[in-house]
């Protein structure tokens, strides 16, 4: 594969291969448990938009989408944790089975965050997918229903993921050099 020239990779963590092989993996298992059901993947923007469209792409039941955007702050003494929605859903969840689509769980903040704010608009169920756990920086327990890739405590670009809005159209997911 011919990697592009960006002197602020440090290396290519998984190539577009493994992920194209590992996402139609995890379609797989959302396709088997949700079989019956009635699906509905909620994207959270920007990030998931990549994710999302593989996944979708692969999955071989009948799925519904929408997205979210939300907000993150660190409080005064520079700790996450304070999360909101800038985009909400565009229609109702309500008796729906309902996937949390991220390209990345990190602290568990976020995820938490709609997690809860979804289970009070009455769905079904909601389960977690991301592409990407990095769960050495868990903070706050929350399980993850299904992941591609389990990673490093390290600040990866591409396939979603960007550094200061640039790298999320990269199609592998490559890891950046530590002054970056």
């Amino acid at each position: 594969m011919k990697t592009p020239a960006m002197p602020m990779l440090d290396r290519i963590l998984f190539t577009e291969e493994e992920i194209r092989k590992r996402v139609k993996e995890v379609a797989a298992e959302i396709s088997e448990r949700y079989q019956d059901g009635n699906l509905k993947m909620v994207g959270v923007l920007k990030g998931s938009v990549f994710f999302m469209t593989a996944l979708a792409r692969e999955l071989t039941i009948p799925v519904k989408v929408d997205f979210l955007a939300i907000s993150s702050f660190s409080n005064h003494s520079g700790s996450p944790g304070v999360v909101r929605i800038a985009k909400d859903l565009d229609e109702s969840i309500e008796g729906e089975d309902i996937l949390l689509v991220e390209d990345i769980v990190d602290t568990g903040f976020t995820a938490r965050y709609l997690m809860q704010t979804l289970a009070g608009r009455g769905p079904n169920s909601i389960a977690v997918c991301t592409m990407l756990d990095r769960s050495s920086r868990r903070i706050v327990p929350l399980r993850i229903d299904f992941r591609c890739f389990e990673i490093p405590d390290r600040f990866v670009i591409g396939c979603g993921l960007d550094y200061k809005q640039l790298y999320r159209n990269l199609n592998f997911i490559g890891v950046l050099k530590p002054d970056k």
